[in-house]
């Protein structure tokens, strides 16, 4: 064998062996890259698989549509605070009673509010008449003459009214007294009611 030939054998053989070098080495490239995940190498069993048969599979089912009841935390409703009383109002002061004068005008005036609150009918005018012809406005006025006196029981006061008629038609929360000026026209006055209608209808002695 000539040196040419050897020569031409040694570098065919050096060309082989780099070449099954660089197989080798990019077999394992391809091995190395397949297993980190970066190259993908087709299988025909596994491509003909589905997708739906995997196990990776997520059935959302009816958690999709409500997710609130598979949640296992609740948001609080706010808690509302009751809203405050009011303040309660102070009752109004009662109206101040009115103060009369102590003549004949204020007895006939306090005497009319009584009767109004009593319903007892009268005027102040038909009250005055009659209380100048009996007494002539004098409150301690009595007629010891006439057939009462001669009875025991003489007339008394503005109204000349005779005790036992005082007593019958006295007025509750005036004075039991046949000498106050406004119990005595108050007396009267309920007393020519029943018989008379109102004091309004008398004009003469009743």
């Amino acid at each position: 064998m000539s040196v040419v030939t050897t020569s031409r054998r040694r570098v065919r053989g050096i060309a082989r062996a780099r070449k099954s070098h660089a197989l080798g080495a990019a077999t394992l490239a391809i091995a190395a890259a397949v297993t980190a995940g970066s190259m993908t190498v087709d299988e025909p069993a596994r491509a003909e698989q589905p997708i739906a048969q995997t196990a990776h599979t997520i059935d959302l089912g009816d958690s999709a549509q409500t997710p609130a009841a598979k949640s296992s935390t609740t948001t609080p409703e706010p808690t509302v605070a009751p809203a405050a009383a009011p303040t309660p109002q102070p009752a109004p002061a009662p109206a101040p009673k009115p103060v009369y004068p102590n003549n004949l005008d204020g007895w006939i005036r306090e005497a009319l509010d009584i009767m109004r609150a009593n319903n007892i009918p009268g005027s102040y005018d038909a009250i005055h008449r009659n209380i100048m012809r009996e007494s002539t406005g004098n409150p301690q006025a009595i007629n010891l003459w006439d057939s009462n006196a001669a009875a025991g029981i003489p007339s008394k006061g503005l109204l000349q009214v005779i005790d036992p008629t005082f007593a019958a038609y006295h007025v509750k929360g005036t004075a039991f007294d046949v000498w106050n000026p406004v119990s005595n026209i108050v007396a009267a006055c309920n007393y020519a009611a029943h018989r008379y209608g109102s004091m309004d209808n008398v004009n003469s002695a009743y």
